[in-house]
């Protein structure tokens, strides 16, 4: 991973992270929630993730392994391990 970003999407932060080698962004799931649902309590937000996982899982839907773990810098400054998909840049 090479850069990491602040994007914005409606007026919020949407943390992401550039990977040179896959020229993939990677998007954390908890900020796109937060922009989809409209709702700014991130506890709230990490149990409706927690919960929509868990359902995914259970159906086998492909989205889930589709995921990955990076660390990312909270609102507190520090860097926490959190989900993230990514999505491809086509030139």
């Amino acid at each position: 991973m090479s850069k990491i970003a602040i994007r914005f999407f409606n007026d919020k932060e949407v943390r992401a992270v550039w990977d040179d080698e896959k020229a993939k962004w990677w998007f954390s799931v908890l900020d796109i929630i937060s922009v989809l649902r409209g709702e700014d309590d991130y506890t709230k937000n990490r149990n409706y993730w927690k919960y929509l996982k868990a359902k995914l899982k259970k159906e086998n839907n492909a989205l889930v392994s589709a995921t990955n773990q990076l660390k990312l810098t909270a609102a507190d400054g520090k860097k926490y391990r959190t989900d993230t998909f990514g999505l491809v840049m086509q030139l």
